[in-house]
């Protein structure tokens, strides 16, 4: 393998980021046979499978080494043409970032909202949980994330944003019956639960530290993947759950919620993760971003 043919790199790109191949021909203006070939043609050209012919398309660990590649080339071509003063397309700078559902709906959105938009920047976010937004920093699905690992994945820089603070929570009869019936630590390991997803871990790391070990929380426990949802759920008498204070404080305020345990909570660090690359719109973004994590986030 001498060089990787620009046309057939692209188009590798459209396939992932669009999921599949008639979408990406459709992206790209060209038939899904073209893109096809183009794809069986890079393969052979590399010695590689690169894709994983799931619905959506997904990069093999090969893949995503060429992925990487055509990000980093195509944010190498929006900048050249910048400062050439040459237009391309719609002129708006294409930032994929993977971000955690509870910074959506806490800071993270009114971070970008500061974002100056002159050139235009559009951002394509991928919600993941803080724990597993770094493996689409490595698939090259993105090229920033905010994550809560602070060991940074190769061919990326790391920062520390802060900390979020999550709250054991309930609704009021809910907490009331849980703690009439003896100790927290006795009681919240078999009480219903809210989680996240089946990776959401949080609520087992508070029990664990509560009981020291001894156990993690219920078997019973009810999934609800989006942050609102979450709150409300808990807010209904479902179930307890961890919710960041942000969102807990006005619900606590107004009895919507209880405190399980007003003298613990668990913290969280949050880190910004970026490809080293020097791309004007994404290093803005970067510093727009640790700007307002500094006043939204408790710092060390």
């Amino acid at each position: 393998m001498t060089d990787l043919p620009v046309d057939q790199v692209r188009t590798l790109l459209a396939v992932v980021d669009e999921g599949t191949f008639d979408a990406a021909a459709a992206a790209l203006h060209i038939t899904p046979s073209a893109v096809s070939q183009r794809i069986k043609t890079l393969e052979q050209h590399t010695g590689r499978v690169l894709l994983m012919r799931t619905k959506p398309v997904r990069p093999t660990e090969s893949g995503q080494v060429v992925v990487r590649f055509a990000r980093r080339l195509a944010a190498l071509e929006r900048d050249a043409r910048a400062e050439l003063g040459i237009a391309a397309g719609s002129g708006a700078a294409r930032l994929p970032i993977a971000v955690n559902a509870d910074s959506l709906a806490t800071w993270f959105l009114p971070a970008l909202t500061r974002v100056p938009q002159d050139p235009p920047i559009c951002f394509d976010l991928f919600h993941e949980d803080e724990a597993h937004t770094a493996t689409l920093l490595r698939e090259g699905q993105v090229m920033a994330a905010v994550t809560s690992s602070a060991e940074p994945v190769a061919g990326c820089l790391v920062r520390p944003l802060g900390r979020v603070r999550y709250l054991p929570v309930a609704a009021p009869a809910f907490a009331g019956r849980l703690l009439a019936r003896g100790p927290l630590a006795a009681q919240l390991p078999e009480a219903p639960v809210i989680v996240f997803d089946r990776r959401d871990a949080l609520q087992d790391r508070f029990v664990r530290d509560l009981t020291e070990g001894a156990h993690g929380a219920a078997a019973l426990r009810h999934h609800v993947p989006t942050s609102e949802g979450f709150r409300d759920a808990i807010a209904g008498g479902l179930g307890w759950g961890l919710v960041p204070e942000p969102q807990a404080t006005p619900l606590l305020r107004s009895g919507v919620l209880a405190q399980l345990a007003p003298d613990r909570r668990l913290d969280v660090p949050l880190y910004w993760q970026q490809w080293k690359l020097d791309v004007p719109p994404l290093a803005l973004v970067a510093r727009t971003v640790a700007d307002a994590a500094a006043t939204s986030l408790y710092q060390p």
